[in-house]
């Protein structure tokens, strides 16, 4: 089967070409024959009224010009068409601190977090945190399939980690990214991921900011340049698509914001916009 490289979304629409009727030429009129005068007669106004209707009428006139065809109007996406859009290209990825060889040991766990696929190679992108310190690294794909992956690039003034799974599914389709130019707060967003290991789940919300800053999990960063968004996220969701209701990647999602220590949702979200995140894997910028 023939792989495709990363699906970049155009964001434009073709201009509407308006249609003008052409109107004919009137036929040319055949030369007039010579008329012998004889004697000249004075019609009354009504017969002269008469013979100019009728001279009209023989005159050729030019089509009505063709009523303009109106589309159908679109249908409006929403964040259910988003879900079903997006979720071919979500994958449950488990960073374990075993390599499956020696004794565990201690209360070390495996972390649970999202993913997305952006080329049907098995190019995956995720937080850093989700597998940083990890010594496997498995992902699970829409159908069930799980696999070994390798980290192949990070960038940790992004919090972001690129994997390639060992294998993939022979329908794997990779997510639609769509670039963040022309943004607004107020414009609908769904993140789709797995918060508490459980999932895929959705949840609907706007974009509440742009350019925003946020320091990291283990305080040890501050991430720029960030999308504040209102779609709940909790720990599983790191890692996953932030997308229009169209199905299309603006963001990854990279933390919440949390003055508490049980660290669950109170109505603030980040997500790395994804201009940084496809450079993160050597993609080409939009």
């Amino acid at each position: 089967m023939r792989k495709r490289g990363a699906v970049y979304s155009s964001s434009r629409r073709m201009p509407v070409v308006e249609q003008t009727a052409v109107v004919a030429p009137p036929a040319p009129r055949p030369p007039a024959k010579p008329v012998r005068r004889r004697r000249t007669w004075v019609l009354p106004a009504a017969a002269a009224l008469v013979l100019a209707g009728a001279a009209w009428m023989l005159v050729p006139t030019a089509p009505p010009p063709e009523q303009a065809v109106e589309e159908p109007p679109q249908k409006e996406m929403t964040s259910a068409d988003a879900y079903e859009k997006i979720r071919p290209s979500v994958v449950m990825v488990r960073g374990s601190p075993y390599d499956g060889t020696e004794e565990v040991e201690g209360e070390a766990q495996d972390s649970t977090g999202t993913g997305v696929v952006i080329v049907d190679n098995g190019i995956i992108l995720t937080n850093l945190h989700v597998v940083h310190g990890a010594k496997r690294i498995r992902v699970i794909f829409a159908d069930g399939m799980e696999v070994a992956a390798d980290m192949i690039g990070a960038r940790p003034e992004h919090d972001l980690a690129v994997l390639k799974a060992q294998s993939v599914p022979d329908d794997l389709e990779p997510a639609t990214m769509r670039s963040t130019m022309g943004l607004r707060p107020g414009e609908p967003v769904v993140a789709v991921g797995f918060p508490f290991g459980i999932g895929p789940s959705a949840s609907a919300g706007v974009i509440s900011g742009l350019g925003r800053e946020y320091r990291s999990i283990e305080g040890k960063r501050i991430l720029t340049n960030l999308i504040q968004f209102d779609a709940a996220v909790n720990p599983g969701n790191s890692g996953g698509p932030l997308v229009t209701n169209e199905g299309e990647v603006i963001g990854i999602v990279t933390g919440l914001l949390n003055p508490t220590e049980q660290r669950v949702f109170v109505g603030i979200g980040f997500a790395v916009p994804i201009e940084n995140a496809a450079a993160a894997a050597g993609l080409p910028p939009f």
